[in-house]
């Protein structure tokens, strides 16, 4: 059993780093603001869908196999780099109606709910990361490491779960507001579009390791 005092330190880093910009968070900040609460709620249902992906490949060792092969790790990060440049190009072709009727619709919640995996899943970051950091709070003196680094998973999860869907939350009554004026609504398109191209570029630049 892993020690209370190991899980608050763990909740309490786990609660900075979701809070800390990054990939995620920011891509549920931007397309709620674009699109509504509902989309940012079900993108955030994703994104921790595709957290327990990654907990399993750690708890599982496959993780360590894309730290290890650069071949798998740059054609995953290229896969992932691709999509974020095509939620850019969407959101740079968008027209002021567009928006109104994306936010006003009710869009598939399956299918957003599949953005937010893809956009979690594509991103080998994420393996690496959990490889590096889950361990940390891990003991051979409380047990086997597995039942340990789903514990910890799912405890990052669901403090992640919290503070996206409190930046859906947020940045969907924001985004609400600011769709009332058109010009703003094609800022809005501008910004989220410029964001997907720095993330594309900066997963384009990582290196295969935690350094």
């Amino acid at each position: 059993m892993i020690p209370i005092e190991s899980l608050l330190t763990f909740l309490l880093a786990s609660a900075l780093l979701s809070i800390a910009p990054g990939p995620d968070n920011i891509f549920v900040l931007t397309q709620s603001a674009l699109y509504g609460r509902r989309s940012g709620l079900l993108i955030t249902l994703g994104l921790c869908t595709g957290l327990i992906v990654h907990t399993c490949l750690v708890a599982f060792g496959i993780a360590a196999f894309f730290q290890a092969s650069s071949v798998a790790f740059t054609a995953l990060k290229i896969v992932g780099a691709l999509y974020l440049l095509y939620l850019a190009w969407l959101a740079f072709t968008a027209g002021t109606s567009d928006l109104e009727s994306a936010a006003s619709t009710q869009r598939s919640g399956i299918a957003l709910y599949q953005r937010g995996i893809l956009m979690n899943l594509s991103n080998p970051k994420v393996s690496i990361f959990f490889l590096a950091f889950l361990p940390q709070f891990t003991s051979l003196e409380n047990g086997e490491l597995a039942p340990q680094i789903f514990i910890l998973g799912i405890l990052f999860i669901v403090v992640a779960s919290i503070i996206f869907g409190t930046i859906a939350m947020l940045a969907g009554t924001l985004g609400a507001w600011l769709r009332k004026y058109s010009k703003t609504q094609l800022y809005l398109n501008r910004l989220a579009g410029t964001v997907f191209v720095a993330l594309a570029l900066n997963l384009l630049v990582a290196q295969n390791s935690m350094q």
